[in-house]
């Protein structure tokens, strides 16, 4: 691993609430060669309880492989790295006690991303493994937690749904004790299919050519599928579907269940992810659908590549969440033309990165989305419109911290909101929030130029601002402006200096 360029080779990591995967690459000419994959059934979300608790036991399982994993990207640097958290993650009420945990054992920043968002990654992972043309096509993820349904054309996704039923959950909640019968496969089938109908009519409407399933679960199977000669090649069908059933509910247990093509780790979580898969072949009128290698893991290299090489999708959605809301993009250039000047003079010695300079940026683009709504409190509105929306491409984590530094572009500080973060995004955060806010005062009269430039010097408990001999007497509004925000910092242990030589 060291002897490669730290530049070609990246790693993605899935925790999944059935399995970790891991996968290695190197990077070459835009496309990837696999190094090495890892895959342990850490079974998260067996661990949950009833109120949505994650147990001890399978943090240890989970803490566990991800020291196993840390080991084998340990050099790689962060910005060749992805981590993301799934369904349990989102789910579960201590998952941010788990995650500081977990990122120490990692060693690397590991982020939860919304049901949305991991459809879009699987899709993404799905079109690269495949040789898509630009065919309409139905792609369907069952998760340990949650299944995904896209349906996507050529390397875009043209809609995307994540439901709540997964082969782990549904598994523990119809098949109680690893118990199989018919009755609770029909009990099973109608709660699937009542998740599905919110789907069913809009999805069929859109229609498509050929239907493609992925990860754990589908791969099993279309293995069995293929073992057993149900169909030619491991298609899945209906049919197959019905013979898989018949077989386990014959067999009355997951511990009596000996098929061919069925691993032993995979048979207890079986059953629920077949009845979710027979749902949708019904409600949704699927006839056959095939399997890719692609999933969740492989779309996350593909994302990562794509910051790398500045085809970034968060850059695409902060652009048409400002166009929505027809945000003055004037005042937005100004702004993170001022900001940009700002985290220059200071990110050395604030130890901030390219990543937090992005997310200040796209503070500057979105600050004034909330105007479409109301002049007054626009900021809130901002900052809610920001956390509230789906914005593809961002983690929740990603999306709480860009809300909150667009709440404290004015007045009150966001002290309260920022603790709320989690701890290792806390000082970055606030000390991005601080250089909008200057950035803001310095581009209220909202002119067509910046007519100085401001010097920023780091100190011990703050900064020191610097303007030309005599600016704040030719700016008197602005000179007002800068002292109620030096006394706005003071409130929050930061000191303000205000000098013009």
């Amino acid at each position: 691993m060291s002897s490669e360029p730290e530049q070609d080779i990246l790693a993605a990591i899935d925790l999944g609430s059935n399995s970790f995967h891991m996968i290695i690459a190197r990077v070459r000419d835009g496309h990837f060669q696999v190094v090495d994959k890892l895959r342990e059934m850490v079974q998260l979300r067996a661990g949950l309880d009833d109120s949505l608790y994650l147990s001890e036991q399978a943090q240890e399982r989970a803490i566990a492989c991800l020291q196993r994993f840390g080991e084998r990207i340990k050099d790689l640097p962060t910005s060749s790295v992805r981590v993301v958290g799934t369904n349990t993650l989102r789910v579960a009420v201590n998952s941010q006690t788990f995650l500081r945990k977990a990122r120490t054992a990692l060693g690397h920043p590991i982020a939860i991303i919304a049901g949305e968002e991991e459809a879009r990654l699987i899709y993404l992972g799905v079109a690269h493994a495949l040789a898509f043309d630009n065919s309409r096509r139905l792609v369907m993820d069952i998760g340990g937690g949650s299944t995904e349904f896209i349906i996507g054309e050529g390397f875009t996704g043209l809609r995307r749904e994540s439901l709540e039923m997964g082969c782990v959950s549904f598994s523990q909640r119809f098949f109680i004790n690893g118990r199989i019968s018919r009755s609770r496969f029909t009990i099973a089938a109608i709660t699937a299919g009542s998740r599905l109908r919110s789907i069913q009519r809009p999805y069929r409407n859109m229609g498509w050519v050929e239907v493609i399933g992925a990860s754990g679960t589908i791969r099993t199977v279309a293995n069995i599928v293929k073992e057993n000669s149900w169909s030619d090649d491991g298609v899945i069908t209906l049919k197959s579907l019905n013979n898989l059933i018949d077989v386990m509910v014959g067999a009355g247990h997951v511990d009596q269940l000996e098929i061919e093509g069925l691993s032993s780790e995979r048979a207890s979580v079986l059953p629920g992810g077949v009845v979710i898969l027979k749902a949708a072949f019904e409600r949704l009128k699927i006839d056959r659908m095939v399997v890719s290698n692609g999933a969740l893991r492989e779309g996350l290299l593909y994302d990562l590549l794509g910051r790398i090489q500045h085809d970034d999708e968060r850059d695409r959605t902060v652009l048409a969440l400002a166009n929505r809301y027809q945000s003055d993009k004037a005042q937005a250039q100004r702004i993170e033309i001022m900001v940009t000047q700002l985290f220059e003079q200071v990110s050395e010695e604030w130890k901030l990165e390219q990543a937090d300079l992005d997310c200040l940026k796209w503070a500057a683009k979105l600050h004034e989305i909330g105007l479409a709504i109301s002049h007054n409190s626009f900021h809130k509105h901002s900052a809610y419109l920001v956390a509230n929306s789906v914005l593809s491409g961002f983690s929740r984590e990603e999306q709480h911290v860009l809300a909150t530094i667009v709440l404290g572009q004015r007045r009150k500080f966001p002290q309260k909101e920022i603790k709320k973060l989690p701890d290792e995004v806390q000082k970055s955060s606030k000390r991005l929030t601080i250089l909008l806010r200057l950035a803001m005062v310095f581009n209220r009269g909202r002119t067509e130029k910046a007519d100085t430039f401001v010097k920023l010097k780091v100190k011990k408990k703050g900064l020191r601002l610097e303007l030309p001999n005599a600016w704040l007497e030719d700016h008197p509004l602005t000179k007002s402006d800068l002292f109620y925000e030096a006394d706005y910092l003071e409130e929050v242990g930061f000191n303000l200096k205000i000098k013009d030589s």
